[in-house]
């Protein structure tokens, strides 16, 4: 940036530096005690290097208060704060260690105390930290995956309110004990069980469950669940609200409906378990695979009720 200004300074002076710019003169003709000079600022505007850099002022503004990227000299008659080229490297710095993703905090760290292991001790730790990050990627792609699938599956049923007997494997899932006999209480204890177990949402996609103690079943208490779940497909979850469905026979049926109606599909278990000469084994499990956030037709929406039984 070249510009035209007028000093007064020493006639065998051939720089000059105000405050933190470096003026470097090029012709210089005296006039008493004046020269005209033409110079060479090595500054930028605040605007012209977030442009340049394809960042924000918001940005800069940021990092000038947190002490990562402090100006090279902030103008005092009107606050307007000017960058270096010298500057660029370390801007391009910080935003290259943003998107490995590194904390500024992180950042300030390294650029304060720059060293070769300290920088691959970070890049290390970074990896580890991307790994992890593909791991839960590969398993939310799974969990899409086998919702597709069941999505699909689902749409293909045409045997509703027919009961049959299936052989289910254990299932590992996330278990969270209470009463629950509103939305609301499923919606309140859904996030419980996410805090409490540390959980992702992503594991939440299609796997949610309830059950119904076998006390209410055999009682026809259907309007009242006593725990909430979450299929843990992967079997890695670290928390003590781990637990087992128990592999085994389930009479099972498919009910097209809302949960306020789920009275007919329990009705419907109970007469085959009691035709077929079944006897219940333990709490009953509701499986929504299509609801209210899938579809806004009620006659869409499709839950799988599951009672273990044993002959």
């Amino acid at each position: 940036m070249v510009r035209r200004v007028e000093v007064l300074v020493n006639m065998h002076c051939h720089q000059f530096h105000s405050a933190n710019v470096l003026v470097m003169f090029y012709n210089c003709i005296k006039v008493d005690h004046l020269i005209r000079v033409e110079v060479m600022d090595n500054k930028f505007s605040i605007g012209e290097m977030a442009k340049l850099h394809n960042t924000t002022i918001k940005t800069l503004h940021h990092y000038h208060k947190i002490d990562l990227l402090v100006p090279i000299y902030t103008d005092q008659n009107n606050g307007y704060r000017y960058y270096s080229t010298e500057q660029f490297e370390q801007l391009n710095t910080i935003t290259y260690l943003k998107e490995l993703g590194f904390s500024l905090r992180e950042i300030k760290q390294h650029l304060e105390h720059r060293d070769i292991d300290g920088f691959l001790l970070l890049l290390e730790e970074q990896k580890l930290f991307a790994e992890q990050k593909i791991k839960e990627l590969e398993r939310t792609a799974r969990r899409v995956d086998d919702r597709i699938t069941n999505i699909r599956y689902a749409r293909k049923i045409e045997a509703l309110m027919t009961p049959l007997t299936k052989t289910l494997e254990t299932r590992q899932i996330i278990k969270l004990a209470g009463k629950i006999s509103s939305e609301p209480d499923l919606e309140i204890n859904l996030r419980h069980l996410e805090n409490q177990a540390n959980l992702s949402a992503s594991l939440f996609i299609g796997g949610v469950g309830l059950t119904v103690s076998m006390h209410d079943i055999l009682n026809d208490k259907f309007n009242e669940y006593n725990s909430i779940f979450i299929l843990d497909e992967d079997r890695d979850a670290d928390t003590s609200l781990s637990d087992v469905l128990p592999g085994g026979k389930y009479a099972c049926v498919y009910y097209n409906g809302s949960h306020s109606h789920s009275y007919h599909p329990y009705k419907q278990l109970l007469e085959y378990i009691h035709e077929n000469n079944y006897k219940i084994t333990g709490d009953a499990v509701e499986r929504t695979i299509i609801n209210q956030y899938i579809s806004s037709q009620e006659e869409d929406y499709l839950t799988e009720f599951q009672i273990p039984i044993e002959s």
